[in-house]
């Protein structure tokens, strides 16, 4: 395929580039909660396109919605960058973006259709780490409160939504310390979510998140989550911290760095068939054990000001958003070219 560029330092990038966000109404989410995760969608998409117009690209914004077709027929941009979270509320519907590009042939960022659907299904994450040696903590999906309870689970349990992200309905009530306890919570999610629940032994100890970015070569960036809350009994990061209260009041990020925790955030990107860039959670328990507890393909995307976890932990090191952007520009260009991706070596993956 061919597509129309423009050259910048001489690197070949789109000369049109579309942004495509989540299309954001009350009535489309069953909480309060769940809806502040994608509220500011269009917001946060605006702040991508200056970065993209100082490269001289043209940006044009596009909603998630039915009338997205149509739009992209007329304007024909040469790239899509997909920022859709979700359709009418629902995450697992989010597939459908790739596969309308795909249709289109008009080359775009992040996971296609097959990794995003993978990745909006916990359970099946879980499933597919464990079976490739990618530790995680041990786990059962429930579809009903009354669902029998595997014994071999040790408590502290905590309960997460099993096709929503965004710390949704994460907090320290959802850490249960006994059955009674459990089944309560389980009873309250699936009947407000209408979905099952996964459940998982809940790891005391440290959070490190773990960024891979692969443009023309492929880079792991790992940082711990530095609490301020070290008192309280469970150290977790929560619904709260995230999403309602000012950067760095709850933690803070540090370095951190382990050529082992670094393979293992490779192995989960290609098995979970993540594309360009993704995000993976890890708790590392007293013993020196990690174990991957969350995994996010197409994970908030935005410069530092945006306060997202990819621009704040490269920015540690060293990466600007404007880099960030060019290098998946650039991957997707070849990609679209039908040239391969370059291997990694050994001092890329620092």
């Amino acid at each position: 395929m061919i597509l129309k560029t423009v050259t910048v330092n001489g690197d070949k990038l789109p000369e049109k580039v579309g942004i495509i966000y989540s299309e954001v109404k009350r009535e489309y989410f069953p909480t309060e909660d769940q809806y502040i995760t994608e509220k500011d969608a269009r917001a946060d998409a605006q702040m991508i396109a200056p970065y993209l117009e100082r490269f001289g690209i043209k940006t044009k914004m596009y909603s998630g919605n039915a009338d997205l077709t149509k739009l992209l027929r007329k304007d024909k941009p040469d790239m899509v960058i997909n920022l859709v979270d979700s359709i009418k509320g629902f995450e697992n519907l989010s597939s459908a973006i790739p596969g309308v590009l795909e249709l289109l042939d008009i080359p775009y960022t992040g996971g296609d259709i097959l990794g995003m659907s993978i990745t909006m299904n916990k359970f099946l994450v879980h499933k597919l780490l464990q079976q490739n040696g990618v530790p995680v903590p041990n786990y059962q999906l429930f579809n009903s409160a009354n669902d029998y309870l595997d014994p071999t689970l040790r408590f502290p349990l905590i309960s997460k939504l099993n096709e929503i992200h965004g710390a949704v309905e994460i907090s320290r009530e959802a850490i249960s310390e006994n059955e009674k306890h459990l089944r309560e919570r389980l009873k309250y999610l699936i009947s407000t979510y209408k979905q099952s629940v996964i459940v998982e032994e809940f790891i005391v100890g440290r959070e490190i998140t773990c960024m891979l970015l692969e443009g023309l070569n492929k880079k792991v960036y790992l940082a711990e989550k530095i609490f301020t809350k070290v008192a309280e009994k469970y150290t977790l990061s929560t619904f709260e911290d995230q999403w309602l209260l000012e950067s760095g009041e709850s933690f803070h990020y540090q370095k951190y760095d382990d050529a082992l925790l670094k393979e293992y955030v490779k192995k989960a990107f290609d098995v979970t068939k993540m594309y360009d860039y993704g995000k993976f959670d890890v708790r590392l328990d007293q013993s020196g054990r990690y174990f991957f507890i969350d995994s996010n393909l197409n994970p908030a995307f935005g410069p530092k000001e945006s306060d997202v976890a990819i621009s704040n932990i490269l920015d540690m090191y060293g990466v600007k958003f404007s880099e960030i952007l060019k290098r998946l520009l650039l991957n997707t260009i070849r990609d679209a070219e039908g040239k391969e991706r370059l291997p990694s070596t050994p001092d890329e993956t620092a």
